[in-house]
């Protein structure tokens, strides 16, 4: 049986912060291609170009992301990243449901590749315990830290969490 949980919604501090980097980066490349001579116009839209359309994927997606558990498979539809991991390789004897602000130790800190706007976090990071994980995470207190056998953990935020916990063990 298929079960969807949309990801907890983000803050809408993200979304501002996102609009304005993407009025920015309009902005900047208009400039750009205004101050440079007509023969480099092209290398300022090789630059310009997949900028926006990164940021316009993000924006986009940002409030759309999913954590599906189906087919022995925990599926995960985000913005710039998606993840199909067998539910074997969850170790889901140690996944719990935690509140971020009283477990610092589990919070990202080192961004190794995604999306990083307040109150929304995407793609790989460095726990502040050293550890690698997958983060989709928007609210600190909706935490679902689920270690793999993949030499990583996710770190997720459905937006309900404890729903989402009781889907996954019982697809096991």
């Amino acid at each position: 049986m298929q079960r969807v949980f949309p990801m907890a919604a983000p803050r809408a501090m993200a979304a501002n912060v996102l609009r304005g980097v993407v009025v920015f980066t309009a902005i900047m490349s208009v400039i750009s291609v205004a101050t440079v001579p007509a023969s480099g116009r092209w290398i300022v839209a090789l630059v310009w170009i997949p900028t926006f359309g990164l940021l316009f994927r993000v924006a986009s997606r940002m409030g759309k992301v999913t954590f599906e558990v189906e087919g022995g498979a925990l599926q995960i539809h985000g913005d710039l990243f998606r993840r199909n991991i067998p539910l074997s390789n969850l170790r889901l004897s140690e996944a719990r449901h935690l509140d971020l602000s009283g477990e610092p130790a589990l919070a990202p800190v080192i961004r190794l590749g995604g999306t990083a706007l307040p109150g929304y976090q995407s793609g790989w990071y460095r726990l502040r315990n050293g550890e690698k994980a997958f983060v989709y995470l928007t609210d600190y207190t909706k935490a679902i830290h689920l270690p793999t056998t993949l030499g990583y953990s996710l770190l997720l935020s459905p937006d309900d969490p404890q729903a989402f916990l009781d889907a996954v063990r019982g697809a096991h």
